[in-house]
């Protein structure tokens, strides 16, 4: 992938994320970017609540992945670290 293209990628990532942060938060959670990888995984930190939630996986597969994916279909999938 080229530089440009992961750079471009990385800020629609970056301003999806920005949408969804005021509804973690709302439940006391937060969600952070970290990377992009090559192979166009997304990772994430989650914190507060979100980081010690029992539906943490839920939250983040049907929510985080669901929403960037339909925004960036690019993108393979999101995970935790």
């Amino acid at each position: 992938m080229e530089a440009t293209q992961k750079t471009e990628i990385t800020e629609k990532v970056r301003a999806v994320i920005e949408q969804l942060r005021p509804y973690l938060q709302a439940d006391g959670g937060d969600i952070a970017f970290m990377e992009l990888t090559d192979d166009l995984v997304v990772k994430v930190r989650l914190h507060g609540a979100c980081g010690t939630c029992p539906h943490m996986q839920m939250t983040l597969k049907q929510g985080v992945e669901a929403t960037l994916k339909k925004a960036i279909p690019e993108i393979k999938s999101v995970e935790a670290v």
